[in-house]
């Protein structure tokens, strides 16, 4: 089964852009629409296997929306708004979404959300190898591999990895790839990152004279090829 496949349709891109990171990162593929016009023919012409979904769009309304995606189709959807008290009355409408977020939300806890949808519909998680560049990594058996060589990486190592390689030459803070690579350890501190990084760079080094793994100061780092 290759990774689940992700619908955003928001008009807010800045917070489309980060929930698309977040969702990458945790192996998934998404689709990002700014308004709703294709909404409705691009869910079910693509099969994807959730949706999330704003209420307030360009073009065609969220509610809409979901309603025109139900009459044919049983993919998860998750709603989201900006009123507190809709909520409410979406869930009086009886619309046939699976959940309803308010903005702003936590990023972390849309993936949770997702997760949770994805396992209850029987949609299990199963990472496809991701090649970038000259790097080989596969989330089913948390290897990676540089020029065809492993690199033996722990299984921290290796999220930090991912993590970076999901926008290659895209400079992460420290916070940002605490949250997209460990979203679930609570015991990861920011000045960890600087410790895995070393023994990643370490372990790249006994492989190639060139470095991918790239800092900027004061800022975090970035995976450029």
């Amino acid at each position: 089964m290759i990774e689940p496949r992700i619908l955003i349709v928001e008009d807010e891109s800045a917070l489309a852009e980060i929930v698309r990171d977040y969702l990458i990162a945790d192996g998934m593929s998404v689709d990002h629409l700014v308004d709703g016009t294709a909404a409705v023919a691009t869910a079910l012409q693509n099969q994807h296997d959730l949706l999330v979904l704003d209420i307030m769009l360009p073009g065609v309304d969220g509610l809409t929306i979901c309603r025109e995606v139900r009459k044919a189709s049983d993919v998860p959807i998750i709603m989201t708004t900006a009123k507190v008290e809709e909520i409410d009355r979406l869930l009086g409408l009886g619309l046939g979404a699976d959940d309803y977020l308010c903005k702003p939300y936590s990023p972390r806890e849309l993936v949770a959300r997702v997760r949770a949808i994805l396992r209850r519909t029987g949609h299990r998680k199963e990472v496809s190898p991701t090649h970038v560049g000259r790097l080989l990594t596969n989330g089913e058996s948390w290897t990676a591999t540089l020029d065809g060589a492993p690199l033996d990486l722990t299984r921290r190592e290796f999220m930090l990895v991912n993590a970076l390689i999901t926008r290659p030459g895209r400079v992460f803070s420290r916070d940002e790839l605490l949250a997209l690579a460990f979203p679930d350890d609570a015991d990861v501190f920011d000045r960890t990152i600087d410790s895995h990084i070393r023994n990643i760079r370490r372990k790249i080094s006994n492989v190639t004279d060139k470095n991918p793994i790239r800092s900027v100061y004061g800022v975090g780092y970035a995976y450029d090829d």
